[in-house]
């Protein structure tokens, strides 16, 4: 475990309560803010799982207006599946916040299970990070509850097999129990004017690899490298699937065809070998979120 960073003052409208002149939509999210909230009463001292993502954050900001900052403490979990670049946001938005942050060690790249990459290889890490948080961070910081970011669509998806981790370990999901969905967790983010608001989705590093090929530190910071090079080069959000000796770009549809074209193109390839790929592919599809998993289910269904 690290050191606590100390919760830094609330900036901007984060904790200071509703615009005077409501935008259209505003008091179904003032609904739902209070629905949340109240499912995070007397919980405190409460522990939030925190990635710095939208869910997490709002769960974190949600939880600070309602517990009170000195009674909510962000706890990241740090392997070589989280990128740097993610790391490092995820502090600026406990910082809008005004949370404090705990980072603790996990060690789910030590597990034969997780490395094998079968489909249900969040369970192992999420069930790492739970019974971290459950065996060093509860009893320390005193803490009644931890909660974590789970919305209403993650709910309803048969492809998130941390759900069964978080059951297990009686973790809170207000969001998803609010009936919180995507589009209304971003719209809480906005209210909140939290820097995230608007921020692409950003799984772990591993849902890059394809399932039953093995996770390896090394192939995650191929991942990593590729896919920090694409944003200085301007891409707004893009997955670098790992096949090996080929790197599976994809970017948003609108992007593909400027990647296509010089001097980007040439850019791209120098980017990708130099991180020790021998190939780079451009998927026509575009981002396609739980790619691999998706499929995986529908092959099983079949």
């Amino acid at each position: 475990m690290t050191e606590i960073s100390p919760a830094a003052p609330a900036t901007g409208p984060v904790l200071l309560g509703s615009p005077s002149m409501p935008p259209p939509g505003a008091q179904d999210t003032a609904e739902a803010i209070r629905a949340a909230q109240a499912l995070l009463a007397g919980s405190a001292p409460l522990g939030v799982a925190f990635s710095g993502g939208v869910d997490s954050s709002v769960v974190l900001a949600l939880a600070v207006r309602e517990l009170g900052t000195e009674n909510v403490l962000a706890i990241m979990g740090i392997s070589p599946s989280l990128a740097a670049g993610e790391r490092a946001a995820a502090h600026r938005v406990a910082e809008v916040i005004g949370a404090r942050v705990l980072e603790v060690t996990t060690r789910e790249g030590e597990n034969p299970d997780y490395r094998r990459n079968d489909v249900d290889r969040c369970y192992f890490c999420k069930d790492e990070l739970f019974s971290v948080i459950d065996g060093q961070v509860v009893s320390e910081h005193a803490l009644a509850a931890v909660a974590y970011g789970e919305n209403a669509d993650d709910a309803a998806r048969p492809d998130r097999p941390g759900s069964r981790a978080a059951s297990e370990h009686q973790v809170l999901r207000p969001l998803a129990q609010a009936g919180i969905d995507k589009v209304m967790v971003r719209a809480i983010a906005r209210e909140f004017a939290l820097p995230c608001a608007d921020k692409p989705a950003a799984p772990c590093l591993a849902s890059r690899i394809p399932h039953h090929q093995e996770v390896t530190a090394g192939k995650l910071s191929q991942v990593e490298q590729v896919e920090a090079g694409l944003r200085e080069l301007g891409f707004t959000d893009s997955r670098v699937r790992h096949h090996e000796q080929i790197a599976r770009l994809e970017l948003l549809p609108a992007e593909l065809a400027r990647a296509a074209t010089e001097p980007l193109r040439s850019a791209i390839h120098t980017l990708v070998t130099g991180a020790g790929f021998r190939y780079a592919a451009l998927d026509l599809a575009g981002i396609q979120s739980g790619a691999f998993t998706m499929a995986h289910l529908q092959e099983d269904r079949g």
